[in-house]
Order: C-alpha cells, then sequence, then structure tokens
C-alpha cells in the first residue's frame, strides 16, 4: 500500500470518528515522513500499545521504571573479570524485538560493520584481512555503556517520530541512560550510532589503501600503512561520538607473528587461534576415555547443558574452517553423546508415566 492508499483509508475512518479536518491533515502531515522511511507510523503510545499487543500502562511502565524489567547477572569474560548483563524481563524483550524487527532492521548501517547484521557472519570480518603485511586491531572501551540516551533518541526523531514517541521508544531499549548488554536491541543500536564513525573511517582507509571492518566494538585495519597516523585518525573520530580506544587491546601483528581477527587467525587461511582448538581437544580426549559424566566431576564443571556448549564451540570451528575433519569428528560423537542422552532422559520420563506411584513424593 502506498501513501495516497494510507491517507485515503486514513481519512476515511477519521472523519467516520468525528476527527476534524485540521487534525486529521496534521496527522497526514506527521505520518508522511515516517511512511517514507519504510517503518510503522507510531501517534502516542495507545497506538503503539496496538502495534506490539500489550497494554498501554505496561508500555508506559516498562518506560518509565525500566531498572524493575530486567533481571541482572554477571558473566565471566576471557581475562578473569566480569561482564554486567541487563536481560529484560520477558515481555519487555519481545516489545525490544518487535522495534528491532520492524523499525531498527529498516534503518540501514555501514557495509564496513560485520556484527548484528541478519545474514551476515563472522567470516565476512575476516575474508579482508587474509595474508596482509600488517593487522591492526583497536578495542573500544566500554562501548554499550558509553552510548547515550540523547544519541538513541536522535535515531527514532530522524524517522519522522514525535519527541514523545521517540523518547518512549527510546526508554524501552535504554537502561540508566545507556543502551544495556542483554537487551536484543542494543547490538544494532550500536551499529546506527556508529554508522557516522564507521563513514569517516572508511573514507580514510579508502584514500590510504587500508582495509577496514569493524566487529562490534572491534576495528580491525590490514594493508601497508603508518599505525600512528591512522591511531590519530580513529582517536578524533571517536571523540565526537564520546567513544574512546581501549590501549590496553590495541595490537599491531606483522606476517610473522599470528595476525588475529576477533580470535581467528588469518595469516594465510582463518583458523580458530590454537589455544582455543587445544581446549577443545583435550576435553573431547577425556570425555572420549572416561566419559561426559566423569570429565566434569573431575573438571569441576557445573555448568547446565555442558554438552550443547561444547557442541556450539565445536560449531564455531567448523563455521571458520567447514572441512576440518578433525572437529566434524567430534560433533559426530557428542551429537551421538547427545542421542543417547536424550533417549536416556525420554525413557526415565515414560516410565515414571507408566509407575504412577513413582510420580508419588
Amino acid at each position: 500500500m502506498d501513501f495516497a492508499h494510507y491517507k485515503d483509508s486514513f481519512t476515511k475512518e477519521a472523519i467516520n470518528a468525528g476527527y476534524p479536518q485540521q487534525d486529521i491533515k496534521r496527522c497526514l502531515a506527521y505520518a508522511k515522513k515516517i511512511y517514507s522511511n519504510d517503518v510503522p507510523i507510531i501517534y502516542n503510545s495507545s497506538h503503539l500499545s496496538e502495534l506490539v499487543g500489550y497494554k498501554k500502562e505496561y508500555i508506559q511502565k516498562a518506560a518509565r521504571y525500566s531498572s524493575y524489567f530486567y533481571r541482572n547477572f554477571q558473566i565471566l569474560k576471557k581475562n578473569g573479570k566480569k561482564r554486567a548483563i541487563s536481560e529484560p524481563l520477558p515481555s519487555l524483550m519481545e516489545i525490544q524485538h518487535w522495534i528491532l524487527k520492524n523499525i531498527l532492521y529498516k534503518i540501514p548501517v555501514s557495509p564496513f560493520a560485520k556484527a548484528y547484521k541478519p545474514n551476515v557472519n563472522l567470516l565476512e570480518n575476516l575474508r579482508f584481512h587474509k595474508n596482509q603485511p600488517k593487522v591492526f586491531t583497536i578495542d573500544l572501551e566500554n562501548f554499550f555503556p558509553s552510548i547515550t540516551i540523547e544519541q538513541i533518541e536522535k535515531i527514532f526523531n530522524k524517522l519522522g517520530y514525535s519527541d514523545a514517541v521517540s523518547k518512549l521508544l527510546t526508554q524501552l531499549c535504554t537502561l540508566e541512560n545507556s543502551i544495556p548488554q542483554g537487551a536484543p536491541t542494543s547490538p544494532y543500536l550500536s551499529n546506527l550510532i556508529f554508522k557516522e564513525a564507521d563513514n569517516t573511517i572508511s573514507e580514510y582507509c579508502k584514500k590510504n589503501k587500508i582495509r577496514y571492518t569493524r566487529y562490534a566494538d572491534d576495528l580491525s585495519f590490514s594493508g601497508d600503512f603508518d599505525e600512528i597516523k591512522l591511531m590519530d585518525k580513529i582517536s578524533a573520530t571517536l571523540k565526537k561520538i564520546n567513544l574512546k580506544i581501549n590501549h590496553d587491546k590495541t595490537k599491531l601483528m606483522t606476517p610473522n607473528t599470528r595476525q588475529i581477527v576477533t580470535g581467528i587467525v588469518v595469516n594465510e587461511k582463518p583458523q580458530v587461534v590454537f589455544h582455543k582448538r587445544n581446549e577443545l581437544r583435550q576435553a573431547m580426549y577425556y570425555i572420549k576415555k572416561f566419559g561426559l559424566e566423569e570429565h566434569q566431576e573431575y573438571k569441576e564443571i557445573d555448568q547446565n547443558h555442558y554438552l550443547e556448549h561444547l557442541l556450539g564451540k565445536i560449531n564455531f570451528v567448523l563455521q571458520i574452517n567447514p572441512k576440518d575433519l578433525e572437529f566434524i569428528g567430534y560433533k559426530s560423537f557428542l551429537l551421538e553423546l547427545k542421542k543417547k542422552q536424550d533417549s536416556k532422559i525420554h525413557k526415565t520420563i515414560q516410565m515414571r508415566y507408566n509407575n504412577p506411584n513413582s510420580l508419588i513424593l
């Protein structure tokens, strides 16, 4: 339906509802810009309520008292430190998924951004940096917490949404004045905030024949270039959007060293770094020799769904190198183990079902 059809349909319904012509014209003028951006027209909180399928009162409370609508916990990072995660409660998460799918995904991000985009995998970030004279990687400091509520609100304003609607959508996607690590909208919002910086950095790189990609808060550069001049350019660009370089994680890698981009060696062909592959090899050796439960007990692994966790890591290795026969074998072994495990659980449930007395505690 084009805007002319929307205009006719809206006008008929508004007249039948008794709206004056002046209000109808004002609404249509507001709707036209939003419609041109291919995102849903939202007039107010009541209208958003109808679109997402939640009561207006719930939406307003989730926006106003957002801290009560998140579950906070911590996960361990590779360096031993902890990362704070704020996961939205199911209803708010569903609303955020609606915003992501129907609004945010409609806004294009930089082609140099290789994370958090539908139908784009990690290999997109790696193929540009294979077999280069230099690989230079830069990590950003406090990426999500540094993105402010004001920056997010501008994204919705530019689409044509009113100040009130933009503020409401922003509040539904933010927590304590920034984007929370754990909300489904946060990653793509970070891409949108970084879009202008991506464009500035990529233009500089094109002029200086430098290859550039960004995977979340990891910026990767390769080619033959002056890394000090490049660093100065990036620092100046980041300053404009309130971001800083984490200098402790900045790395310059030459061909005689392992050139690593987002945890993958890219010197000749993409390959998961040795120590990660070796950790999986050791785990698989002990599981095959002593059994899964004995391995977990000996290593004091109390992680839920550990088998699925291992499968996920092995699938990551195979995503980078699908023809890795060693890890194809590990995957087959674990899938067979999971099949037996699932069968055992099913038999236990069936026995209890067939013997009602066993269900009595």
